[in-house]
């Protein structure tokens, strides 16, 4: 169980986190629109800026936080981890949520900021449509179907070249451009730059994120199946013999 003091460290990674990534998305995309009218190369460098910073924050907060970023991610551990008892508490989440949503607002004031912008504007950038909507869910659901199925494939130490890896790709395979996030969603709500959404926009696409959250944890039932509490506690007991005892294999690889 989670300390006060660590708990509250923990929600702080967390906002800050989510502050320093909303604070790359938006300034590369300030900093694209500086630099080319080409839209597509805009789009290239906002979703490599993207690629590079998340992969980073994840490394360095992962051990800290677990790196979530996420409300979508952050519910979706706790929604598993009520049957074995390895997720996210209720106490946890209710201290995740508020805290990625108020990181991804002051992220965006960040950029604003360095870019000698008004520190609030509301953007215009209206993304009202269906096939938007859809390419939320479709985005989230692979974001949830991949945080979740790398720990139960004991892969989680992949978790920063494999999550960064999938939004890069998905800002290409979707036609959203895949935020999959609602905090970041709304913080991308004050900002009117490239990277920005209309403040009318936000809701349908936090609730079409939350409709592929869902999703995702289907899909994760149908490969990966339920955990037991017996097996979740035998996968902690095997992380902690391989941090204990690592494999002579595996050290040589890292020091290759």
């Amino acid at each position: 169980m989670t300390t006060g003091a660590g708990l509250a460290r923990r929600a702080a990674a967390e906002a800050l986190g989510t502050a320093a990534l909303v604070a790359v998305v938006v300034g590369s995309g300030i900093q694209a629109t500086e630099l080319t009218r080409d839209v597509g190369v805009r789009l290239l460098a906002n979703s490599l800026a993207t690629v590079f910073g998340l992969g980073v924050l994840i490394a360095l907060l992962g051990p800290v936080s677990g790196a979530h970023l996420n409300p979508a991610v952050s519910l979706a551990d706790w929604f598993t981890g009520r049957r074995t008892g390895q997720g996210l508490g209720a106490r946890e989440l209710a201290a995740y949520l508020p805290a990625q949503t108020a990181g991804a607002i002051g992220g965006a004031v960040l950029a604003n900021a360095m870019f000698a912008r008004p520190l609030v504007t509301w953007s215009t950038h209206d993304r009202s449509a269906g096939h938007l909507w859809l390419a939320e869910a479709v985005a989230t659901a692979g974001l949830i179907w991949l945080a979740l199925g790398l720990p139960r494939t004991g892969r989680a130490h992949l978790a920063p070249v494999a999550v960064a890896s999938y939004i890069g790709a998905a800002y290409w395979f979707t036609s959203s451009t895949s935020f999959a996030n609602p905090a970041v969603t709304i913080g991308r709500a004050f900002t009117d730059t490239f990277a920005g959404i209309a403040p009318a926009s936000v809701l349908p696409f936090v609730a079409a994120q939350l409709t592929g959250t869902a999703a995702g944890l289907c899909l994760v039932a149908v490969t990966f199946g339920h955990p037991t509490p017996a097996a979740a506690d035998q996968a902690v007991t095997r992380a902690g013999q391989r941090l204990a005892d690592p494999d002579p294999s595996e050290e040589s690889a890292l020091t290759r």
